[in-house]
């Protein structure tokens, strides 16, 4: 800068400041775009986990941010350059939420600013920033919400940065007891968990301490998942503890007659076919992975394929629209309906979902749920069993659609999922027989699981 100090960019926050326009622009996922943002920048080890911390913490806590910036600027922020608005909710965030020290975090923030947009911007990012720092978290949730009793969906919306329709959901799933406690977890920054995908890996491959639950889970202590061998190599795979239960409840669901044939009909993007598949490898059974969109059916295919060929247990990757399958009728044993959801179950991994997602795109989903369910009653034989899964605990999309199917289908009997889980402790769902998990519970995402045997 001519006549004064020459800007330096720190690295880890542009690389976070490049996130929050690739999801707020693109559209993109931060969970997918973090690690080509990650490498661009040359981050690794403390910074990565900085820079990531960055991104994710941020969009997370958007709603208390903003309404925090709010009342620190004299216009609305839709007046607010949205690269500007960025890199204040970035600041923001290391001065409320993390342990960086206000000058820290004030003025690699304006540099940000003064670099991505110009120097009259940067000394506005400078005042705005500073009236942040004159209170902490806790004092700013205070001035910005409402009485808790007299408003409290909105109460939790700005002090757990949510939006509204999404906490009412979240109350009608958990109960007001456990909704700040469901809410808080939403806002944790997840554990990175692995599998290990037996015959192909043991868990003793893997770096950190075993899973509470799953007895092929290991939680990483740190550092890169993708530098551990049997990672790098596909023979174990990054996935929640949660959907790891899932593919155990299908493939350990008690089953009348033959199991050679399963189906996981909406496989994208891989991660519990890749489970299943093993499974029903030591079995001598074989999956069918389905999947009808091209980019996910990629994903599937390259966890089911090793040098060219498939791993063991698959029979095949099929493209294909899950309500309208090209299978035979009643020819499979094992089906699982992991189907598309709010992803409300996952807010800690997909932080830009609660953004993203709308009331109106329930109904839309609700209707795609049961069709997939009804498809995989047609598909799987008599005495055969489904596992309908969501990772969501929103009401419509797991008691209502279990309902409604069963109620139309005399060939379906809901079956008792809690002698497989056990060991799960407070994981009954909504309707007795199914199974809901917890993040502030047991540490998962939101799972909700019910078994259908087929008569």
């Amino acid at each position: 800068m001519p006549g004064g100090r020459k800007i330096v960019l720190d690295p880890a926050r542009a690389a976070a400041l490049d996130v929050l326009k690739g999801v707020r622009v693109d559209r993109a996922y931060t969970n997918l775009l973090l690690p080509a943002v990650l490498r661009h920048y040359q981050l690794e080890g403390r910074d990565a986990a900085f820079a990531t911390e960055l991104a994710s913490g941020t969009i997370r806590r958007r709603g208390t941010y903003d309404a925090i910036l709010a009342a620190c600027i004299d216009r609305p922020l839709s007046k607010v350059e949205s690269k500007v608005l960025d890199a204040l909710r970035i600041g923001t965030h290391q001065l409320i939420s993390m342990r960086v020290p206000d000058h820290a975090a004030i003025s690699t923030t304006v540099d940000l600013v003064r670099a991505r947009v110009n120097t009259g911007a940067g000394n506005f990012a400078n005042a705005v920033l500073r009236s942040v720092s004159e209170r902490d978290f806790d004092e700013w949730v205070d001035k910005i919400t409402p009485d808790e009793r007299a408003s409290p969906t909105r109460y939790a919306a700005l002090a757990f940065s949510h939006p509204e329709w999404v906490v009412d959901e979240l109350r009608e799933a958990v109960g007001q007891d456990e909704l700040h406690a469901l809410l808080d977890a939403d806002n944790d920054n997840p554990r990175v968990t692995m599998v290990a995908r037996p015959g192909r890996s043991t868990r003793d491959e893997l770096p950190g301490e075993p899973t509470a639950f799953s007895p092929y889970g290991v939680v990483l202590e740190g550092g890169d998942p993708r530098s551990v061998p049997a990672v790098a190599e596909g023979r174990a795979g990054v996935q929640d503890e949660g959907s790891q239960l899932v593919a155990l409840a299908l493939a350990e669901a008690p089953l009348e007659g033959p199991d050679e044939l399963w189906l996981d009909l909406c496989a994208g993007p891989g991660g519990k076919a890749g489970l299943l598949a093993a499974l029903a490898a030591e079995r001598g059974a074989r999956l069918v992975a389905s999947e009808r969109q091209p980019v996910r059916g990629g994903l599937v295919r390259r966890t089911l394929t090793e040098d060219g060929d498939y791993v063991p247990g698959v029979a095949g990757v099929v493209a294909a629209d899950g309500t309208l399958a090209p299978y035979r009728a009643a020819v499979f044993d094992r089906v699982l309906v992991d189907a598309p959801c709010t992803g409300l179950g996952a807010l800690r991994r997909r932080p830009e979902a609660r953004w993203r997602r709308k009331p109106d795109d329930l109904f839309a989903l609700v209707m795609l749920q049961r069709q997939l369910l009804r498809a995989a009653l047609d598909l799987v034989r008599p005495g055969g069993v489904v596992l309908y899964a969501t990772c969501s605990p929103v009401i419509s999309e797991t008691s209502s659609v279990v309902t409604s199917v069963r109620g139309a289908r005399t060939d379906a009997e809901l079956l008792d999922l809690g002698p497989q889980l056990a060991d799960v402790p407070r994981s009954a769902g909504p309707v007795p027989g199914t199974v809901q998990l917890w993040p502030h519970r047991h540490g998962t995402d939101a799972m909700f699981m019910a078994l259908f045997r087929r008569s």
